[in-house]
């Protein structure tokens, strides 16, 4: 009976068989049962952090910030293992990041580490000798009487570091002890460690508002140990100028076939020169400076500690979300009632300093020059000096060493409160590798968050229907009939208004969500920039109001307790938006910004913690973490 039912399996199996095609029929490829057989898109979001600071960085981690911890630790951190902190404490991430970016100051890269080892090959150079006699000092007054951030001691050092760089042999020596460090954690599939640095050009303006701008870059390598060793890191000392960090990255690809990219950060402290509608020297911008820096600067670091860069309430009067987490100046939040003297004059320092500005400006610079250099895509990241990756409001360890959790901070502005517990990058990739997620980057698939790990898709096309934004299959949809967040579309002269397919979910392990918002930018006709919010989804059932506003979602947080319930606010939000006032002729970009329900601040969790009662009048205590998605572009066609 075996053989029998044997024999009858074989024979059913060929007549069926003989119904369906044959992979040996003909030449074209057989149609698969499977509908995700070909499928080729990105089904997975993968959080991390392109900008954390260890005991690497020297002169503001080590020497101004008095942090110790080592690159090993940051990587042991960030995928998820409990570490002992600058301050004795055992500190843990709820949950692991997916990548890191160990990116430490390439001004005096490693050396106070290697000063205080003792490194025998440290160089016996003239300008070694002076870093030792320099290194010699701050160690006895350290000892003795403790350096102050910029004591005149702190000071010497950050000009050697600066202006006097080590020895390039040696310089390239530390560099591979970055490499090493990042190949060593880096393990594709499951934790990527890119291998990066900061090159941290501040250059010194005269004006309403003196001081440093803040110029700086994250370099990051698509590439491993046999590409990145024949660079090294390029330095303020090296040159303060972004065009020549660009030239120093074109020679890496041209010599050794890799791949790197240049991510501005903390833009709303470079005194408008971020974003420039001219070059520094006042000469006008050209196409060739646009591909150059459009080639490498494809994403931008819109949300850290050091505040947040979308945009300024005096560049977007109508957005009344445009308030969040702003810093004027190098002093922190601006102080209450605070109004520019010159509120013209004002604004425009500020359109090259935030990113909604510097999308428009590539609008104009784009039908100027016919490439647009400011085409970024938005990620977040901390900018921790402590080599902790820590962006949760309920878990923010500060910029500094010297501003760790205490009952102090809560009232301290300059290393404290003023602080804002941001950022993380999300990349939608194939897989966890530096490959996949550089490429992301690239191609501008990415979106920032202010801490919270929400879940956001926007895609556009022509022809969305509106239950798309219910389908099961959500993201098939977008991939087939749409392009996704960083992507172009292109129209002409009978092109219809363009639909949106947008989903947010929440973090799951977070707040409920307020509202979906889509940000457009456009160029008129007359050369005109404009903005306008556009409120798209939300929870609670309120009612639009005829100018497109919507009530406040309204707030469950106790402030004493520091906490929060979800009891207001949607676990979802999903829709199919149509530009209600498209112009076929018009540049324009479409991005997305969600947010959440108000949660407590960092500030009202440390309060409680440490049971601090009389917080400053100015401190904020309550927030509304947020979402951006990396815009879509819509370019008139020929």
């Amino acid at each position: 009976m075996r053989h029998q039912r044997t024999r009858w399996s074989l024979v059913l199996c060929t007549a069926l068989a003989a119904q369906w095609p044959s992979a040996h029929a003909g030449e074209g490829e057989v149609q698969s049962y499977s509908p995700y057989a070909g499928d080729s898109y990105p089904s997975n979001v993968y959080w991390g952090d392109m900008h954390v600071h260890t005991s690497y960085s020297s002169h503001d981690a080590y020497i101004g910030g008095w942090n110790r911890v080592d690159p090993a630790v940051a990587y042991r951190f960030a995928r998820g293992e409990e570490v002992e902190a600058f301050n004795g404490m055992r500190v843990r991430l709820q949950r692991p990041l997916d990548f890191l970016v160990v990116a430490d100051h390439a001004e005096g890269l490693g050396i106070a580490d290697a000063l205080q080892a003792g490194d025998p090959a440290f160089p016996d150079s003239p300008v070694g000798r002076k870093y030792r006699e320099a290194w010699d000092e701050y160690v006895v007054k350290s000892t003795e009487e403790g350096a102050a951030f910029y004591s005149p001691i702190v000071g010497t050092l950050m000009q050697l570091f600066w202006a006097q760089p080590i020895d390039l042999p040696y310089r390239r020596t530390l560099w591979q002890r970055v490499i090493a460090n990042a190949d060593a954690y880096n393990n594709p599939g499951k934790f990527t460690a890119f291998i990066g640095y900061e090159w941290t050009s501040s250059t010194s303006v005269d004006g309403p508002e003196t001081g440093l701008a803040n110029l700086h870059r994250v370099v990051v390598f698509k590439d491993g140990a046999d590409e990145t060793a024949q660079t090294y890191p390029f330095s303020q000392a090296d040159s303060d100028k972004p065009d020549d960090l660009w030239r120093h990255l074109v020679d890496y690809e041209d010599r050794t076939g890799g791949e790197a990219l240049a991510i501005p950060h903390n833009s709303n402290l470079s005194q408008g020169l971020m974003f420039p509608e001219q070059k520094t020297a006042g000469e006008a911008l050209d196409a060739s400076w646009a591909g150059l820096r459009s080639h490498f600067e494809t994403i931008m670091e819109i949300t850290q500690i050091k505040g947040d860069s979308e945009t300024h309430p005096v560049l977007s009067p109508t957005d009344e979300f445009a308030d969040f987490e702003t810093w004027n100046d190098w002093g922190g939040p601006p102080k209450p009632g605070f109004v520019p003297e010159d509120i013209e004059a004002f604004a425009a320092r500020k359109r090259g300093s935030y990113a909604r500005a510097a999308l428009q400006t590539g609008l104009k610079l784009e039908a100027e020059l016919g490439i647009n250099p400011f085409k970024l895509g938005f990620i977040g990241s901390t900018d921790s000096h402590t080599a902790l990756s820590t962006a949760d409001e309920d878990n923010f360890w500060g910029k500094w060493a010297i501003g760790v959790p205490s009952a102090e901070r809560v009232s301290t502005s300059a290393y404290g409160w003023s602080m804002s517990a941001a950022g993380l990058a999300a990349v939608w990739a194939q897989e966890n590798t530096r490959e996949a997620l550089f490429d992301a980057m690239k191609r501008r698939e990415v979106y920032a968050t202010t801490g919270p790990r929400m879940t956001v898709r926007v895609f556009g096309g022509w022809d969305f229907a509106d239950a798309d934004a219910a389908a099961p299959d959500f993201a098939r949809i977008g991939y087939a009939q749409g392009v996704p967040m960083g992507g172009d579309f292109v129209g002409g002269a009978e092109t219809k208004s363009p639909r949106f397919l947008i989903r947010a979910m929440k973090d799951p392990d977070g707040a409920n969500l307020d509202r979906v918002q889509v940000i457009k930018g456009w160029l008129d006709a007359e050369g005109v920039l404009h903005e306008k919010i556009h409120n798209v989804a939300w929870s609670g059932g309120r009612e639009l109001k005829p100018d497109g506003s919507l009530d406040p979602v309204g707030s469950t947080v106790d402030v004493s307790a520091a906490a929060y319930w979800n009891t207001l606010g949607d676990a979802e939000l999903a829709t199919v938006w149509q530009d209600p006032d498209f112009d076929p002729a018009e540049r324009a970009f479409y991005y997305v910004r969600v947010l959440q329900i108000p949660t407590p601040r960092w500030t009202a969790y440390e309060a409680a913690f440490f049971r601090v009662r009389d917080i400053p009048e100015e401190v904020p205590v309550i927030t509304q973490d947020r979402a951006y998605t990396s815009p879509i572009w819509y370019t008139p066609g020929g």
